[in-house]
């Protein structure tokens, strides 16, 4: 690949970078940027979609994250844009309706990003769902949708598509259609689009307290440890998008605790081990959930667990040696001649989902998936929901917000994304289904971050389809302050690589040191850092 292949944008926009925070926080010690229309407090998807629908309507809004952006479950989730399917099992035809027609958006507008995969439900002999009761299920899914993809598949086409599959046990499979996501590029890429209608997100500032005046939230107290007095945004109104961490800011003003945190895990291994190009889902033998193997990103992926996360939330999530376990019995138990190790695992990451608690449930894989949206004298709280709706959760937060914030102003689109200016064979001729990974995962940056980099920065790194150009457009323009943010979160290469990717720490310092001006003690230390968190957070589970 050249960069003679690469064809210049028409038009040239000026790439846009996210805000600087030291820049925006000098400017506040200074009496600027202290008053706001909408304060959206988590940098998460629902946060991110918040900032997006209130930026369109004009309204001066700004997001705060106290770590990175979708450092939280966000950048740990399975990784899918499902319609709802689990919706439509339990009789609610409106929410998957609704799940549904989000997917079909996000596949429109974001081709690259999310993308459209097979799976495969396995039918084991006596066990529910049978045969036509799934497919009866499938075709309203699919009736709903406005596609029809769903079909029978016999165990011999199994035994074909996935190599080394057990099927003595099973009578087929029920194949249909959902999608998948790089979750944490999604909120990158829908915090630029806020950024590009006229919004401020900032990661690594903590909301130290809520400003309350008159029994009233009128704005935040921002924790600014280069400033001996505290900084006092005020806004009429204040969102809380935190999440899993939802109830502890919504205490302060409500004592209700609503949110019950459930962890799900997942296992990474590399794609030579098991080879698949669909999402195979089969029940685990011993309780009968389901469990996915899948690909993503150049590697295969075993996933998830469903429980009760009762540890400190202000710590990353990881996996236990029993989730770790449980992922390779049920891997084994479909294909064991192949009899996965630990060893095998390239990494691990474990997500906590923000689950609206019912009180009536004691299994968590049987509580609902919905959000919640509750108001609180100028607080609005928002928690629970699925990646695939997060555009309608934020329609419905600014719905709570309409009596305490300016008129909007009108606006002609309600797409998430603006529309590339050029196609896939129009970036790269050479490679329109890498230019197409990019133009989605990007959108018109693509063109920059190829031509912005060296030729030799184009190639994939390993079995990835990640390259060292996209590392130095994160770095340039992505806000990253750590390592991590970039290994973990602006790409994946930390959970694809082995060792967490240690064999590209030289070319990384070289970039590194080239666009943030980190010196050899800086980079030294941040080294440090990540490997202390890779080996803590995404590989094996300490005993």
């Amino acid at each position: 690949m050249t960069d003679a292949s690469i064809k210049p944008l028409t038009t040239e926009p000026t790439p846009r970078s996210f805000s600087s925070r030291r820049d925006t926080l000098k400017k506040m010690r200074g009496g600027e940027d202290l008053e706001w229309d909408i304060i959206v407090i988590g940098g998460g998807i629902t946060g991110a979609g918040v900032l997006r629908e209130a930026a369109r309507r004009g309204y001066r809004a700004l997001l705060l994250e106290q770590n990175d952006f979708s450092w939280g479950t966000s950048s740990r989730s399975s990784k899918m844009i499902h319609g709802g399917l689990r919706y439509l099992a339990a009789g609610d035809i409106a929410l998957t309706k609704q799940s549904l027609r989000e997917r079909e958006r996000l596949l429109q507008e974001a081709p690259g990003l999310v993308d459209r995969i097979t799976f495969y439900f396995t039918l084991g002999k006596g066990l529910f769902p049978g045969r036509f009761a799934l497919s009866a299920i499938l075709a309203i899914y699919d009736f709903i949708a406005g596609i029809r993809d769903h079909r029978y598949r016999n165990n011999r086409f199994l035994a074909d598509r996935f190599a080394g599959l057990k099927t003595d046990h099973l009578k087929g499979a029920c194949a249909y259609s959902d999608a998948m996501v790089d979750d944490s590029r999604l909120v990158l890429r829908v915090l630029d689009e806020s950024i590009g209608a006229g919004a401020t997100a900032l990661n690594y500032t903590k909301v130290s307290q809520l400003l309350i005046e008159n029994n009233r939230v009128c704005g935040v107290v921002l924790d600014d440890p280069d400033s001996e007095t505290a900084l006092q945004l005020r806004a009429p109104v204040v969102i809380n998008a935190t999440g899993a961490w939802a109830d502890r800011l919504r205490n302060s003003v409500n004592p209700e605790k609503r949110v019950r945190p459930l962890r799900g895990s997942h296992l990474v291994i590399p794609r030579h081990l098991m080879p698949v190009d669909d999402v195979l889902t089969s029940l685990h033998p011993s309780d009968k959930r389901g469990v996915y193997i899948y690909p993503w990103e150049g590697a295969t992926v075993i996933g998830t667990t469903d429980l009760d996360h009762d540890e400190d939330l202000d710590i990353e999530a990881s996996i236990s040696a029993q989730e770790m376990a449980y992922l390779i019995s049920a891997f084994n138990h479909q294909f064991p001649q192949q009899q996965l190790q630990a060893s095998d695992v390239l990494s691990t990451w474990a997500g906590v989902r923000p689950v609206i608690g019912s009180e009536k449930s004691k299994d968590p894989s049987k509580e609902r998936r919905d959000h919640a949206v509750w108001s609180d004298n100028g607080l609005i709280t928002v928690s629970g929901g699925k990646l695939t709706t997060f555009r309608l959760i934020a329609l419905d937060v600014l719905a709570a917000a309409l009596d305490k914030v300016p008129r909007a102003k009108p606006f002609s689109s309600d797409s998430i994304f603006s529309t590339p200016e050029c196609s896939a064979d129009q970036l790269l001729a050479t490679d329109p289904a890498w230019a197409q990974r990019l133009l989605g995962r990007y959108g018109n940056a693509a063109i920059h971050l190829l031509t912005q980099a060296s030729d030799d920065e184009h190639q994939r790194i390993g079995e990835t389809d990640f390259c060292l150009a996209e590392c130095r457009w994160a770095l340039r323009h992505e806000a990253v302050e750590h390592l991590d943010d970039l290994l973990l979160r602006r790409t994946r290469l930390g959970m694809l690589l082995a060792d967490g990717g240690e064999t590209i720490f030289p070319q990384l310092e070289t970039l590194c040191t080239a666009e943030l001006g980190w010196s050899n003690e800086q980079w030294t230390a941040e080294v440090s850092r990540y490997q202390s968190i890779w080996r803590r957070y995404y590989s094996l589970p300490h005993q």
